[in-house]
């Protein structure tokens, strides 16, 4: 059967599909990649999808950046605070820590992306497709979690240097510079003294993203009174991207205390003998509930609007390298 492409609502000119993560397409008349392949292609599409949100969102996340750290001068929310900024240190600070950002995001959604696919069809070969469909949920926070783990140890050091560089803009000029400057000062310690805030933050977040996304898309397509194959191209692209929107504010709200206390953690240096627990421990009672949610605000805006554009790039990407086949264990049939 031959695959039914879906025109993007806001490029009508163009025939790209948007597809849920775990969507089946068939392309009529060539063999579909696997193993190795296909595992590649869905990892390439995870770090392009990736490194195109965060990095367009650049501006965002240092005002974001900039609020958690700085609570004391950014204090009247997420639009005066980018007047601040510019007014102080020019337009050009607002892309601050792109390299790293760019580069960073590339490299964890390749691990992010492919891991997940790949260790949720472990998880569907080890149980069959029908227990797997009765336990989707739990394999949608299983794969994303594992997934995440090795994702973060590739992310740990660039997400150290791109905060350095935004919270100390004389630290360095640009990412080569800041990088080679935490290797000769701090070494290994430098670029992991985060580990620990960024998988308290990233796990939870991609372990919401995506279980939130997958169910949001299967009610949502319920909601419709429809089978999923009897949407019309614009509906289940609207559902599709409507569906990452609400993982991207449920992965917020859970992830944000962590987050801002990567923030904080990766500011300045540990004291001499000081662990990484003992530190948290520490900024945790001085910033209390309140302080560890500063910067929610630009932090949903940000997170809700890269985890929407992240689904639809993926399954553009996906399609374009022929890695769209794969097991469909949603529930996603019409309510009567």
């Amino acid at each position: 059967m031959a695959a039914q492409y879906r025109r993007h609502p806001l490029f009508p000119a163009y025939a790209f599909p948007i597809a849920a993560v775990s969507d089946k397409v068939d392309v009529k008349g060539s063999a579909p990649p696997t193993g190795v392949d296909l595992y590649a292609r869905f990892a390439l599409a995870g770090a392009v999808c990736c490194s195109i949100t965060h990095g367009a969102l650049t501006p965002v996340d240092v005002v974001k950046t900039r609020i958690q750290l700085e609570p004391e001068v950014y204090n009247k929310g997420m639009v005066t605070a980018f007047r601040q900024i510019t007014a102080k240190e020019g337009a050009g600070a607002l892309l601050t820590g792109f390299g790293p950002t760019a580069v960073g995001y590339a490299i964890q959604g390749a691990f992010k992306f492919g891991g997940y696919e790949f260790w949720k069809k472990k998880a569907i070969d080890y149980l069959g497709v029908e227990k797997a469909r009765e336990n989707r949920q739990a394999i949608y926070l299983g794969a994303s979690a594992i997934a995440e783990f090795f994702a973060d140890v590739a992310l740990c050091p660039l997400e150290a240097t791109r905060i350095r560089l935004v919270s100390q803009p004389d630290f360095a000029n640009g990412l080569a510079g800041g990088f080679a400057r935490i290797a000769r000062e701090e070494g290994l310690r430098g670029f992991y003294s985060g580990f620990g805030p960024i998988l308290f933050k990233q796990v939870p977040y991609t372990m919401a993203k995506f279980a939130v996304y997958e169910v949001a898309f299967e009610k949502a397509v319920q909601l419709t009174g429809k089978p999923k194959s009897e949407l019309t191209p614009g509906t289940q692209s609207a559902l599709n991207l409507g569906s990452g929107l609400i993982a991207g504010f449920a992965a917020a709200i859970i992830s944000q205390p962590a987050d801002t206390l990567l923030s904080k953690i990766n500011k300045t240096k540990g004291l001499p003998g000081e662990s990484v627990t003992s530190r948290l421990i520490k900024m945790s009672g001085e910033l209390g509930v309140k302080g560890l949610f500063t910067g929610l605000g630009a932090r949903l805006v940000m997170i809700g609007t890269l985890t929407a554009g992240q689904f639809a790039i993926y399954g553009d990407i996906k399609r374009v390298l022929g890695a769209t086949g794969g097991v469909e264990i949603a529930k996603v049939t019409s309510v009567s």
